[in-house]
């Protein structure tokens, strides 16, 4: 199916037979994506007495119990709830699901003993562009960050004033392939996480933000439709999948 659309009175064509999805699965055990501390999700069949619930076992039906959490175990877009008293609900706070996208790469610079993105190296990157959505790629990029364990590795992170510059480009969807926009042990003060939904302002209720995505080598650089779905969960975060599509003029 293509489709042409028109963005900031430029028009492109798009064709959705060829997504590009840049969500990590939840697979069940070591092959999954870990973070903050926790071990890896469970898929397992339900058992009731010697009742197995897997079709390879006897039963009809295959009937799993999944044990997971979103913000540790993979692709997950969360809302301003993730860090307000009021726990209040992605289910709730996104609401339209299609965004125009940029796509930019990120080298990671040294910054005392870390590893950080700057908001010189993010205004470079976006240029003139106001894109709806930033995805950030971070270098390097191997596939391992498909199954990494991410707990006590001091990640690189952005520079809470890269984020308030992103947030002042009127992104609402920040996209990024690590466990979190902030240091991994900041003493709780989330930064970059406060820059962007302005929590010393107005509270961008509608703005998100998506970690642990991987965006492979083939997606390049440049501008995209992306279209973010969530599972509906009445919760600050719910699994996602991010896909993007190429705009064709």
């Amino acid at each position: 199916m293509r489709a042409k659309i028109t963005i900031n009175s430029n028009d492109y064509t798009i064709d959705f037979t060829k997504p590009l999805d840049i969500s990590i699965p939840i697979v069940s055990g070591d092959k999954n994506p870990v973070a903050w501390y926790l071990d890896a999700p469970n898929v397992e069949p339900v058992k009731v007495g010697k009742w197995v619930a897997a079709v390879a076992q006897g039963s009809v039906v295959n009937f799993n119990t999944i044990n997971f959490n979103p913000h540790a175990h993979g692709t997950h877009t969360e809302c301003v709830g993730h860090i307000t008293e009021k726990v209040h609900s992605i289910n709730k706070s996104l609401k339209t699901f299609m965004f125009t996208a940029e796509v930019i790469t990120l080298v990671p610079e040294s910054y005392a003993d870390d590893l950080v993105f700057t908001k010189k190296q993010v205004q470079k990157a976006i240029g003139s562009k106001r894109p709806e959505a930033l995805v950030i790629r971070t270098l390097p990029n191997t596939t391992s960050k498909k199954s990494r364990k991410w707990s006590n590795t001091n990640w690189p992170y952005l520079m809470a004033e890269a984020v308030a510059y992103i947030r002042e480009c009127s992104v609402k969807h920040l996209l990024i392939d690590l466990p979190s926009v902030d240091r991994e042990r900041d003493e709780g003060a989330l930064a970059s996480h406060k820059a962007f939904w302005d929590l010393e302002g107005k509270i961008r209720m509608d703005a998100t933000i998506t970690e642990m995505i991987f965006v492979p080598h083939k997606v390049k650089d440049g501008s995209y439709l992306l279209n973010l779905q969530i599972a509906s969960f009445e919760n600050d975060a719910s699994p996602s999948k991010p896909v993007l599509y190429a705009l064709e003029k």
